[in-house]
């Protein structure tokens, strides 16, 4: 394989290090250099999507260091679709930065939204867990400096609360990586898979300690109930292109639940059953209740944004957590409706906030605000994505997730339910905000004067059109989100891709040693050997 799956992230990297040492008091420059590069980096992502449909698991070491002893990066279909996510969003994002001004409010937006960036495609790409945990460590500094960007006295509270609480996210993950090297003497993601189906019966206790430990930590990352307190004052009180960034952060931690739990920690691994299968499901339900329940009682869109953000990130881990072909497919496919959507949620509730000076983004009636039509028509557009109503693709996403898990009436009564509510909620909102102003009697004060800014109207009809164009072609992106499942529960494939084995079997329920022998050469998906990287 070629050096292009690097690519991702020393684009960011370089790109960050440059603003910051030549161009970092000149606004002007630092808006050409961060679109160039994203530019860059959106069509690299593309690229290396296009070469992950050829269904084959490309691994890149670094320094050429086989797997285990060296780092590797794995680039299969969904961490190509994972790493053209996050490079479209933060496209779109940086458009409505700059098209309203935001990046001027202090001199290191561009870079820290950079190295932001290298930290999450990073930990897309790895495969290993320790460097997973290395990538978590860059884009949560990064997201400190933007939680605080532009000051004042309630984001940098929620900012110092969101440092504390992810610290301890931090030390339990290097807790749950200790555990685990010590049980299985190894933190490369394929190599624990064949030494976790391998492990001594004294030392299941221990694993099971370390697994629970490492959901913890993803849990906290992915804003799952009991962990989920740091998120909706967090996300509220940040700029509002950060809120909408931070839309793919949630799912960093989702992903690696998905790329853990099938890989190395099967729940039908031996030393595994019932270690988490039996109480994830209803803690899942549980955050997606408070954070619908969160969108009805908000009293700020802020809030109501980022009570979504958790809600629809309950829907998905119900996907998630089903451990099935299907309803992976399923949860793929939400995903990304729901990191577009709840982007551009954030997006509309900035437009609310900067044009009513008064209440802000209070969910209270006001008299008319600037363009109130054009902010109207966007909420409303965005409200229905976000609440799964047709005929948008968060409609399409929850009847796939429905259909997965059809043999749960618990879980459809809760994910219906609670879609009941957010629409409500939405209502609610939207009627107070932009319909009973109108009736207000008219002032005397000088009409609110707003700038136009059309580039940041073009920010949120990139993020629609992702939203739209995953309607429109849904059935081609369900059957390609199927097709990722298929190649994510093929645990072979990717364990024979990263020792470069030609034919490689995973250690069954039965204790069978697996076949083959580390060092030749690389393999696709269906064990045919390639001449190489």
């Amino acid at each position: 394989m070629s050096h292009w799956i690097i690519t991702p992230i020393l684009l960011p990297t370089l790109m960050g290090a440059f603003i910051v040492m030549s161009v970092r008091h000149q606004v002007a420059l630092q808006r050409v250099f961060s679109l160039v590069g994203l530019s860059l980096l959106l069509i690299n992502a593309i690229g290396l999507f296009v070469y992950a449909l050829g269904d084959d698991i490309w691994v890149y070491e670094l320094g050429a260091w086989p797997a285990p002893f060296g780092i590797v990066l794995v680039l299969d279909q969904l961490s190509a679709t994972m790493v053209l996510l996050t490079s479209f969003l933060a496209m779109a994002v940086m458009l409505y930065a700059i098209g309203s001004d935001w990046d001027k409010k202090g001199k290191h937006f561009h870079a820290l939204y950079q190295f932001q960036l290298m930290g999450v495609l990073g930990a897309f790409l790895t495969g290993d867990a320790f460097n997973m945990f290395v990538f978590f460590e860059i884009l949560l500094i990064a997201s400190y400096g933007l939680m605080t960007y532009g000051g004042g006295a309630r984001r940098l509270q929620a900012g110092t609360q969101y440092v504390v609480y992810n610290l301890l996210g931090s030390t339990l993950f290097l807790f749950a990586l200790g555990t685990l090297y010590t049980v299985t003497g190894t933190l490369n993601m394929a190599d624990m898979a064949v030494r976790v189906a391998e492990i001594a019966p004294e030392n299941a206790a221990l694993l099971r300690v370390a697994v629970v430990m490492l959901l913890m930590v993803y849990a906290v990352k992915a804003a799952i109930l009991p962990l989920q307190f740091w998120l909706p004052e967090s996300y509220a009180a940040a700029p509002a292109p950060v809120g909408a960034l931070f839309a793919i952060m949630t799912k960093v931690g989702v992903y690696a639940i998905i790329r853990m739990y099938t890989l190395a920690f099967p729940q039908d691994a031996p030393a595994l059953i019932g270690t988490y299968d039996v109480w994830l499901m209803p803690v899942i339900v549980g955050s997606l209740v408070i954070g619908m329940v969160g969108i009805l009682g908000a009293n700020s869109l802020s809030r109501l944004a980022a009570f979504a953000a958790m809600g629809s990130v309950g829907t998905l881990l119900i996907a998630v957590a089903s451990f099935t072909v299907e309803s992976t497919g399923a949860a793929i496919y939400y995903m990304v409706h729901s990191t577009l959507a709840a982007a551009a949620l954030f997006l509309v509730v900035d437009m609310v906030q900067s044009r009513r000076p008064q209440w802000q983004d209070a969910i209270r009636e006001d008299r008319p605000m600037p363009q109130n039509g054009l902010v109207s028509a966007c909420f409303f557009a965005v409200a229905i994505a976000m609440a799964g109503l047709p005929p948008l693709s968060g409609f399409l996403g929850k009847l796939l997730i429905l259909k997965a898990t059809a043999g749960a009436w618990w879980l459809w009564a809760a994910i219906l339910i609670s879609s009941v509510i957010a629409i409500m909620g939405f209502a609610r909102a939207g009627s107070l905000v932009f319909w009973k102003g109108n009736g207000l009697p008219e002032s005397d004060e000088p009409a609110f004067e707003h700038p136009k800014q059309p580039l940041a109207f073009v920010g949120f009809g990139v993020l629609m059109a992702g939203i739209v164009a995953l309607t429109v072609l849904a059935g081609p992106m369900h059957s390609f989100a199927t097709e990722t499942a298929e190649q994510i529960y093929d645990r072979d494939s990717y364990i024979a891709a990263v020792f470069e084995v030609k034919e490689y079997a995973t250690v069954d329920s039965h204790g069978a040693e697996p076949a083959g022998d580390h060092g030749e050469a690389a393999t696709d998906s269906h064990g045919a050997t390639e001449g190489g990287h």
